[in-house]
This record gives C-alpha cells, sequence and structure tokens, in this order.
C-alpha cells in the first residue's frame, strides 16, 4: 500500500511538472505554490510574469531568488493617488535599486514596465548597456526624473525593442537624438508611444524612417506634429492600426488630403475641431476604438461623429459628450466594451445643457449596450433607478468607477443605497469599483450593502461614503477578496474604526486613506499593526494648486495614512513628508 501511495503521488509530480507552466493566472500560481515544496519549486523555475503593486513590498534580491528566471516585470511606484497630485513628489518610488539588480541577473527577461516611478538617465544607460540586446519592451507609464539623453541610450543599444511606451511620462527634453537613434537603430519596433509627454522636437524623417524600417509597426501615439507633415509617414506605415496625436493648424480644406493607412481601426483626435472631421468620416464605420478626450468637439460634433461609428468598441471622451452623445452610442454602437468619460478642466461651469452627463444618458446606455465591460464616467446627476438599470442590463462590468460632480446644487435622488445594492447584485463580475460621491450620497446601510454584495472586487475606492464608524465596520464584514483599498472624503471614521476595518479584510493588502478623523500621534492606528504590516502617515500641508507664482491658490491636503504588507520591512527612504508609523512613535 504504500508503494502504491508513493508511485501516485510521483505520478501526480510528473503531472503538475507538465500543468503549472500553462498557468498564467497569479492567484492560481500562489495557491498552486502552497500546496508543497515540490510545487513550490516548479512555480519558481516556471514563473515568466511578476506585476509587483508596490515596490516597497519586496526587495530585487528577494524577487530574483523566488523568480529567478522571469521573462516580464510590472513594477509600481507611488500609491495612485500621485495621479491627482495627491502625493509628495518626493515620496519615493526609485527604480535604480532594481535596476542594479537587473543589469546583473535576470538573464531572461524581455519586458519591463515601470509605472509611477522616478527614473534616472543613469538608470536608462545601465539598462541599455545591460539588458538592451534582449530588451523587446520598455514601458516607462506615468514616471519622471529622466531626459531624453537617458532616451538616447535606448534608442542606442535596445535594438531588439518592439514596444517603446513613455505616455503621460515627464521627460526633459534636450534634443531630438533620441528619436533619430530608435529610427536608425531598430527594424522590428511595432509600438511606438510618447502622448501626453512635453516632447516637442520630433523629427518629420526620423517618424518616416521608422515606418519604412519597421514592417511591423501597428501602434504609433506621438504629441503635437502637424498632420499634414505626417502624410509620408502614414503612406510608409501600411501595417499601423492605431495612431493617436497630431494638430491640425492649416486650413481645414487641406486635410481632405489627408489618406490614412487602410488598416487603421483605433484612433486618438488631438486638437481637433469640427471643420476638420469630414477627414474622419471616411474612416469612421471601421473604427473600433476611438479617443475624443483632448480633441475640440462640442456635444453636437461628438453625435455627428459617434453615429457614423458602428463598430466601435472602446470610446474615450469628456463628459462635454453628455446625455445627447449617450443616447446617440446607445443606438449606433451596440458592440461598445469599454466607456471612460472624463472631467476636462474646460467642461467646468460649462452652462449648455448638452455638455453634462446624467443619469439620462447613462440609462440609454445600459439599455443599449449590454456588452459593456469597463465603465468610467463623471457624472453631474444621478439616481437610485440609473444604478438599478446598470445593475439590470449590464452583467458583463468587470470594471465600474462613477464620480459624482460638485457641480449642481440639488442631486436628483440621494442617499444611492438602493441603486448601488441593485448594481452590485447583477455586475457580479465586477472586480474594480469605484465611486466617489457627496456628503449624503451614501448612507451606514448602503455601505453596508457595499460590502456585503462585493464578493468578487478585488480594487475598491470610495470618497463621502457612509456616515460614520457603524457603516465602515459593517462593510468590513464582507469584501473577502479585496486587496485594495483607497478611501476619500471620510472625516467621521477615526482611526480605531479604520484600524479595526483593516483587520477584518481578511485579503486586505494594501490601504491608502485621506482626509479621516485624524489625531496627532495616530496612536489607534496601532491596533492593525501586525507582523510585515508597514503604516506610514503624510501629514496635511498646505499645497499650491495653480502654475501662477504671483497669485498661488493654496489649499490644505488632509492627512494620509498609506498601509501596506511588505516582505522588506520599513523602507529606508523616508522623505521629510512621510513618517513611519510604529508602536515606539506613539509610545
Amino acid at each position: 500500500m504504500e508503494d502504491r501511495s508513493v508511485r501516485r503521488t510521483r505520478q501526480v509530480d510528473v503531472v503538475m511538472d507538465c500543468v503549472i507552466p500553462y498557468i498564467d493566472d497569479p492567484k492560481d500560481r500562489d495557491a498552486v505554490s502552497q500546496v508543497c515544496r515540490r510545487w513550490y519549486e516548479l512555480d519558481s523555475m516556471t514563473r515568466k510574469h511578476v506585476t509587483i503593486a508596490l515596490c516597497y513590498t519586496t526587495t530585487p534580491d528577494r524577487l530574483r531568488r523566488r523568480f529567478p528566471h522571469l521573462e516580464s516585470l510590472k513594477l509600481k511606484g507611488k500609491p495612485r493617488a500621485a495621479m491627482f497630485n495627491l502625493i509628495p513628489e518626493d515620496w519615493g518610488g526609485h527604480v535604480t535599486p532594481w535596476v542594479t539588480e537587473i543589469s546583473q541577473h535576470f538573464g531572461c527577461l524581455r519586458s519591463l514596465h515601470f509605472r509611477r516611478m522616478i527614473v534616472k538617465d543613469s538608470d536608462l544607460e545601465v539598462l541599455a548597456k545591460s539588458r538592451g540586446h534582449v530588451l523587446q519592451a520598455l514601458k516607462l507609464d506615468k514616471c519622471s526624473g529622466f531626459s531624453t539623453d537617458g532616451l538616447f541610450f535606448v534608442g542606442r543599444f535596445c535594438r531588439n525593442l518592439r514596444v517603446l511606451f513613455l505616455e503621460e511620462s515627464t521627460i526633459v527634453e534636450k534634443d531630438g537624438e533620441w528619436l533619430h537613434e530608435l529610427a536608425s537603430n531598430n527594424t522590428v519596433l511595432e509600438s511606438l508611444n510618447f502622448y501626453l509627454t512635453e516632447i516637442a522636437a520630433v523629427g518629420i524623417q526620423d517618424l518616416e524612417l521608422i515606418a519604412k524600417n519597421c514592417p511591423n509597426l501597428v501602434s504609433v501615439k506621438v504629441t503635437d506634429s502637424e498632420i499634414l507633415d505626417l502624410v509620408n509617414f502614414f503612406r510608409y506605415a501600411t501595417s499601423l492600426e492605431e495612431f493617436c496625436g497630431g494638430a491640425y493648424t492649416e486650413e481645414p480644406d487641406r486635410y481632405n488630403a489627408v489618406t490614412l493607412p487602410a488598416r487603421l481601426c483605433r484612433l486618438g483626435l488631438t486638437n481637433i475641431e469640427s471643420n476638420e472631421l469630414p477627414m474622419v468620416f471616411v474612416y469612421a464605420s471601421i473604427l473600433k476604438k476611438l479617443d475624443l478626450m483632448y480633441a475640440m468637439l462640442d456635444t453636437e460634433d461628438h453625435c455627428k461623429l459617434i453615429e457614423k461609428c458602428p463598430n466601435l468598441e472602446v470610446l474615450e471622451s469628456r463628459n462635454v459628450i453628455g446625455d445627447r452623445g449617450l443616447e446617440v452610442l446607445a443606438r449606433c454602437c451596440t458592440k461598445l466594451k469599454r466607456l471612460r468619460i472624463d472631467r476636462g478642466d474646460d467642461d467646468q461651469g460649462m452652462e449648455d445643457e448638452d455638455g453634462v452627463v446624467s443619469h439620462r444618458g447613462l440609462t440609454a446606455l445600459a439599455q443599449g449596450c449590454p456588452k459593456l465591460e469597463y465603465l468610467a464616467v463623471y457624472v453631474s446627476d444621478i439616481t437610485n433607478a440609473c444604478l438599478e438599470q446598470i445593475g439590470t442590463h449590464l452583467r458583463n462590468l468587470c470594471d465600474f468607477r462613477l464620480v459624482l460632480l460638485d457641480h449642481e446644487a440639488e442631486i436628483t435622488d440621494l442617499p444611492l443605497d438602493n441603486g448601488v445594492r441593485t448594481l452590485l447584485m447583477g455586475c457580479d463580475k465586477l472586480r474594480r469599483f469605484a465611486l466617489y460621491l457627496r456628503p449624503g450620497g451614501l448612507t451606514d446601510q448602503g455601505l453596508g450593502y457595499i460590502g456585503q454584495y462585493s464578493q468578487n472586487v478585488r480594487w475598491m475606492l470610495l470618497g463621502y461614503v457612509g456616515q460614520s464608524d457603524a457603516g465602515l465596520l459593517e462593510f468590513s464584514k464582507g469584501c473577502p477578496n479585496l486587496q485594495k483599498l483607497e478611501m476619500r472624503g471620510c472625516s467621521f471614521f477615526s482611526e480605531r474604526a479604520l484600524a479595526i476595518a483593516a483587520m477584518r479584510l481578511a485579503s486586505l493588502r494594501y490601504l491608502w486613506v485621506q482626509g479621516y478623523g485624524a489625531s496627532p500621534s495616530g496612536r489607534d492606528l496601532l491596533a492593525m499593526a501586525r507582523p510585515f504590516w508597514n503604516i506610514e502617515l503624510i501629514p496635511s500641508r498646505h499645497v499650491a494648486v495653480n502654475n501662477n507664482p504671483e497669485m498661488p491658490v493654496i489649499i490644505e491636503h488632509p492627512a494620509h495614512i498609506l498601509a501596506y504588507y511588505s516582505l522588506a520591512g520599513q523602507r529606508d527612504d523616508f522623505p521629510d513628508s512621510v513618517v513611519p508609523l510604529e508602536s515606539t512613535v506613539c509610545a
């Protein structure tokens, strides 16, 4: 009997040796690696990709020992709130120790994605010279600290680069030589993206050379290059499927002569106005993705363009699209899977009632676009009935984010308890959920509903929800799979309630809170102290929110809490703006 048991165990091991390399989901991988030592080792040797949601949760050498044969690494630095200027610029998130480890080890690494991190030119030089011969994808996503000098080394040494992504990074431009190096040395580039950066010295001849030399070039996103100057680029880029950027500074009639590549189906229109739209109408029927976030179009223009896009699957716009635009979208774009409606600065205080998104437009959208998987929207008004329609019709939603703006003095239907409950009950595939309201938008009971019906949600952002500690504690009884929780505008939540909630949420790995009932010492937060759990405080501070040094507008940012699991212990690069919370500090 013992021999039979041993043989059976060996058979299982042989099977798992074959199966584990084909398991890609990180959650499944984690579960497998905890079964036994052998499966742990198999996971270690065969794991190809790792995402580290916060760079201080582990160390570079620990990652190397755990997964020595990684082919792809995504590393995030500053908290997500940094995108909204809520985190001090000097908070941290330096990429240098990671680049040092990568340059000496990780011989299989082909793809690197740094997000919201501080990258120096010397980091890019070391990386390019040590790993440039094998690196196929480099993404510097919303990063800062580097210049075009660092990109020069990338262009010179990373000759096998298929993807170069720089979107929304803060880059100091010294010259355009980096792009010339890239154009001169690369023949395999598939995606080039320096969209929403300050890069202006763009050699059109370099873009044309890239299009000539790289037959597999499918995606290019640039800054404000004149579209008429890109005519030859478009002619050479025969495989191009996505283009974003450009500028329209000439007479509108001249753009009718611009011919876009035949395969183009994803288009981002920046700075385009109503008079230039006819050049887009010709291609509208084949478009699957349309980015109008930085287009200079009004509500009527949105309607005219959208009704010509029956195959649209992804749309990004601002709330100038209005309820009327959403109604056209619901009627004409039934294949839509992703919709993002952001708040544009120029929309603030808009008097034209067409340029407002409310429950009216969202209700039409829910009824007309049942394939939606992602919906992020800023609204001026909302009702329970609208949220119920979303829960009834949009059963495929995996990611839902709603922000209620403060334009209107009166909101039609608050609190939203019942609507939120119905939405969460109906959209049981949700993995990411954000609800940012106004005071009175959700009672303690409604907050309890979120905990009760968010069974599969892993990331959540809540703003101005609940009324007291009781609501937070009721919420914390649910959310069994919640890993990341972010909250703002919750001054009625005490430190002790936050600490208890953090302890109750069994899967929680990361907590960020701004605007809570802060005490001078943070003593009550120690109720959530535990092994490997780091707690950091960012005291309240005054911040200038405009770029006019002569008449700065100063506002006060309330105190923050950032708490997260870390195998590395407390980090050693705290700036003065961050205070690590330890029991000795509060004693």
